[in-house]
């Protein structure tokens, strides 16, 4: 029986908005991760069968396709074809899903599933703003009794239904860049960081973490969604730019190249949830992919769950029980930051990584998307299921 296994994962480091990825072409950013991954696996790019790219703001250097026209700007042959996927930020973790299930059905041997965004390049909702008409319409805000369907709504929402104070949320947000900082310091992103070169030199650290933060910093930061709100600039996550990347394949078409597969993609799902209060869906998600893999929250030895804002988290935390030791140990999206299409891919590469460094075997990963949905993948690191 065929089965889908991450033979290699790799990323740029994030840049801060207006920083030192700032002055890269979304395409060539691509380019650049495409080109470190098959380096860094051995592989001839002649042998990937698609390229499987999450991108959400489609407008402008990120319109027409960027996933081909970053095949073509890596310089690969032009045998290779690409397509471009937008499930709001689980767009990479989409494409990594669509590549399993194509390798697991024979359609492909051997997918890159990846995505990028350069949100100094492309600010969010470019592609809103520039064209004409609402992508929310009439009938479909009737539905919902004319309320706004935005995430920062959604976030504050969340934030008053499971109690979660602004000192709980200023506290999560300290601990995120406090753990990124020691993961940073001990190596532990080294592994699969590609070094990326720049008009200033190579860049090859995550520039987001803020080491001096304290609490009495965030606490003087304003509330952006409302007066009474309890998000802030600072327990959200970063506008970034950056991609990753993953070679999906098969345990018999690795063993073929001679790749040694880092972790089996166990479970892959997707649900839908409350559009209004959008962001908690990441919690059905789990529950829904361990039922489906047949194990319980105690299995998982690592979480990964995208930190868009710090309730996202404190909601999925307070429905799962789940240990917060385990969950984002070496930071989130609020310290390292949130490059939309390419944050799906980012915190499978870390988690993937981390499986392998600790000897973890399952590890989940779960993100929240626009829309009020939300992926989650179970991963099976190889190297201990098999002894």
């Amino acid at each position: 029986m065929r089965d889908a296994v991450i033979a290699a994962a790799v990323r740029s480091p994030i840049g801060r908005r207006g920083g030192s990825l700032a002055g890269i072409h979304s395409v060539d950013l691509s380019a650049a991760v495409l080109n470190g991954l098959v380096e860094r696996a051995g592989i001839d790019p002649a042998l990937v069968d698609d390229v499987m790219w999450g991108c959400v703001g489609q407008s402008g250097e990120q319109a027409s396709n960027i996933a081909r026209n970053s095949v073509l700007s890596a310089g690969w042959p032009e045998s290779v074809p690409g397509t471009t996927i937008e499930r709001q930020c689980g767009s990479s973790q989409q494409a990594i899903h669509f590549a399993a299930a194509t390798v697991i059905s024979g359609q492909n041997d051997l997918v890159v599933a990846g995505g990028v965004e350069n949100m100094t390049r492309i600010p969010l909702g470019t592609a809103r703003r520039n064209g004409p008409g609402d992508p929310f319409s009439e009938q479909l805000l009737a539905r919902y009794g004319g309320v706004e369907l935005n995430q920062g709504t959604g976030a504050e929402i969340l934030a008053e239904r499971y109690g979660l104070s602004r000192e709980w949320l200023d506290e999560l947000a300290l601990e995120s860049h406090m753990r990124a900082a020691a993961a940073q310091d001990a190596g532990h992103f080294d592994g699969e960081i590609l070094s990326i070169t720049t008009a200033e030199g190579a860049f090859s650290r995550d520039e987001g973490i803020r080491r001096g933060s304290t609490l009495e910093k965030l606490g003087l930061l304003n509330p952006v969604f409302g007066e009474d709100g309890r998000m802030t600039a600072g327990n959200s996550s970063q506008i970034s730019d950056g991609s990753s990347a993953m070679i999906v394949t098969t345990s018999e078409k690795a063993r073929e190249l001679g790749l040694a597969p880092l972790v089996r993609i166990h479970t892959a799902t997707v649900v839908g949830d409350d559009p209004v209060s959008m962001l908690g869906a990441p919690a059905p998600a789990t529950a829904k992919a361990l039922k489906r893999a047949g194990l319980s929250l105690g299995d998982i030895g690592t979480f990964e769950v995208n930190e868009a804002f710090a309730s996202v988290v404190g909601a999925w935390l307070r429905e799962t029980g789940a240990e917060r030791s385990l969950v984002n140990p070496d930071g989130g999206a609020i310290a390292i930051g949130h490059p939309l299409g390419g944050s799906g891919a980012r915190l499978a590469t870390t988690l993937v990584h981390r499986m392998i460094r600790e000897e973890i075997r399952y590890g989940l990963h779960t993100m929240c998307e626009g829309g009020g949905m939300a992926n989650a993948t179970i991963y099976e690191n190889l190297r201990i299921s098999a002894n």
